[in-house]
């Protein structure tokens, strides 16, 4: 198994910056990506970025140029860096590791932007 625990989440006012942290613990091993999702108040959860375990990384497209995924492997962590945030910006941001078979979730971290 693998968990996760995020931080990083608050409130900011727009244009403003934010740092998301995901700490692995667990069998981190069979990890081969890791990613980061949001659920937006009244609308289902998407895809945000992602990491593969070589490095390569995929974005959305509305957050393409503004944010910005990383991982430290030495620490088991992957960053998502927000800059330049909106108010559509606003949700509970979650962590997730793939394995094979099964992919893990973190329990969410809150990200409101508003002036």
């Amino acid at each position: 198994q693998v968990q996760l625990v995020e931080s990083g989440g608050g409130l900011v006012q727009p244009g403003g910056s934010l740092r998301l942290s995901c700490a692995a613990s667990g069998n981190i091993f069979s990890i081969y990506a890791m990613g980061w999702y949001r659920r937006a108040p009244g609308k289902q959860r998407e895809l945000v970025a992602t990491i593969t375990s070589g490095g390569s990384t995929n974005y959305a497209g509305s957050v393409k140029g503004r944010f910005t995924i990383s991982r430290d492997n030495a620490k088991n962590t992957v960053y998502l860096q927000m800059n330049s945030l909106k108010p559509e910006d606003t949700a509970v941001y979650y962590c997730k590791a793939d394995t094979t078979p099964l992919g893990y979730w973190g329990q969410g971290t809150q990200v409101t932007v508003s002036s």
